[in-house]
């Protein structure tokens, strides 16, 4: 039993290892596709490019470990049935529960390893993968002057190059705004011809002008904007020097997204949950109490006296207008108001609604964003533990479909693995869109995509383990006929019934 064992391991893990990190390399790819404009152009260094995709290869382990046992358990129990190595291990009496033993116990084990990666790994790679990709998108491109078009990425100076040579420092046709005393376009170096060379730290770009003039408005006169004085400066040579300090990348602190939800682990987001629960409470608590007070407030503002008399008849109606204006909106009270004290009386009440609904539609708006806050942190505490279960149910459904199907290599397999992903991957993220935004149980809308697919893996393995013939299609032929032959005999047996 060892030796068998150990010949289904090894036929397992080269494949397991293989397709994880064709699975991660296709992630990585499509991170790549999604940023490339981030990533081009800027003069980033290797090392930088090498740190920002390590920490996405990280990353991609959630979506690529599943996946990756899936298909390497369908590759390699479709390799030993078609191979009829199954059928040799049931003829000599070990069974499919034996035979997937070891396996069971690797998957098992690789679920432990899955919950401290999505636990302890995953948050600081995605901590540190977010702030590093926010630094590359913030970084400006790499010195480039194209012809014909103003470049303004050197900070006080906007430069404009007519015509560039093919050796790419010959430069024709230079215009130079200097913007560094912020008074417009006051200070102005035209020259006919120039070479733009790198200073040997590559810290600068030292720009050699020839035939050209220097133009400088003087606006230190009186009536400077009428009579419009200059200053004009030939030159037949002028070195300038400008720095490319600002076209370092600079590293922004982490501390700025530790607070996010996906950058925590369990310890952090139960300690988050409560304070926002606390929070939330409070929120609540200060929200109803500070309502009771404005409605108290407004219960004890006094109407003004009535400009009309009032009837005999109606000395009750007045007693109610000097104690209680909560009766200030019944109509047939302010018929004792004429004029301008009636209209201030009808705009006050008006006013005090108003100002009532908009309080409590900030206040129900702030809550909803907070209850918000708390469904991410429950979305993401609970998804710390999806994984190494998806592990296990992708085990269930991998193995026994595997020697059902008696099917190897990268045909078969790879559009079942992908098919029974891309199922998994859509439950779980419109789940999880209900459970946060739609109201639905927390636990339901995360767990559903495993308590959809866990019923399904346990049907394999029992079709698999009790040797049923899933996809023949003579067995599926045989039972539609047994079907409809029964289907057949019940009606015969109701139009006789009913003919009686």
């Amino acid at each position: 039993m060892k030796k068998l064992y150990q010949y289904i391991i090894k036929s397992f893990l080269g494949t397991f290892v293989l397709t994880f990190f064709i699975v991660v390399f296709i992630w990585v790819m499509q991170f790549v596709w999604l940023y490339v404009d981030d990533l081009v152009g800027k003069g980033l260094e290797i090392k930088i490019i090498a740190e920002l995709l390590f920490y996405t290869s990280i990353t991609a382990i959630p979506m690529s470990l599943p996946l990756a046992l899936l298909l390497a358990l369908l590759m390699c129990f479709g390799n030993l049935g078609e191979h009829y190595e199954l059928v040799a291990m049931k003829a000599s009496g070990i069974s499919m529960w034996r035979a997937m033993r070891p396996l069971l116990y690797f998957s098992l084990v690789l679920s432990i390893l899955a919950f401290f990666i999505s636990n302890s790994l995953i948050p600081i790679a995605t901590l540190k993968w977010r702030t590093l990709l926010t630094d590359v998108q913030r970084q400006k491109l790499a010195f480039n002057i194209k012809e014909g078009v103003f470049y303004k990425d050197i900070e006080g100076y906007v430069i404009y190059v007519e015509r560039k040579g093919k050796d790419g420092s010959s430069i024709y046709g230079v215009k130079i705004y200097d913007h560094n005393d912020h008074n417009g376009n006051t200070k102005i170096i035209s020259a006919d011809s120039g070479m733009m060379t790198m200073s040997p730290n590559q810290r600068n770009i030292i720009f050699t002008l020839y035939n050209g003039h220097n133009y400088t408005d003087i606006t230190t006169s009186d009536n400077y904007k009428e009579t419009r004085p200059f200053e004009r400066m030939s030159f037949k040579q002028e070195q300038l020097k400008f720095s490319l300090a600002s076209f370092d990348m600079t590293r922004s602190s982490e501390d700025m997204y530790k607070s996010y939800q996906q950058m925590m682990n369990i310890r952090q987001l139960s300690a988050s949950l409560d304070s926002l629960e606390r929070r939330q409470v409070s929120k609540q608590e200060s929200f109803t109490q500070g309502f009771e007070r404005r409605w108290a407030n407004y219960k004890s503002l006094t109407l003004p006296e009535p400009k009309k008399a009032l009837a005999a008849n109606d000395s009750l109606v007045a007693d109610t207008l000097a104690t209680d204006t909560c009766h200030i909106l019944r109509w047939p009270l302010l018929d004792h108001y004429e004029g301008e004290m009636r209209t201030a009386i009808v705009n006050m009440a008006v006013g005090t609604a108003q100002n009532a609904k908009d309080n409590v539609a900030f206040n129900k708006m702030d809550l909803n964003s907070h209850t918000e806050n708390i469904n991410k942190h429950r979305k993401e505490w609970h998804k710390k533990f999806t994984l190494s279960i998806a592990c296990i149910i992708f085990f269930f459904i991998g193995a026994p479909l595997g020697s059902i199907i008696r099917k190897g290599g990268l045909g078969l397999p790879v559009v079942i693995s992908v098919l029974f992903f891309v199922v998994y991957y859509i439950i779980s993220t419109i789940g999880e869109r209900m459970a946060v935004f739609g109201g639905l149980n927390m636990f339901l809308g995360v767990w559903i995509s495993s308590i959809v697919l866990l019923p399904i893996g346990l049907f394999f393995t029992f079709k698999a383990t009790t040797d049923a013939a899933l996809f023949d299609g003579d067995s599926w032929k045989k039972f539609f006929q047994k079907l409809f032959k029964k289907q057949k005999k019940n009606e015969v047996e109701f139009n006789t019934q009913t003919n009686r």
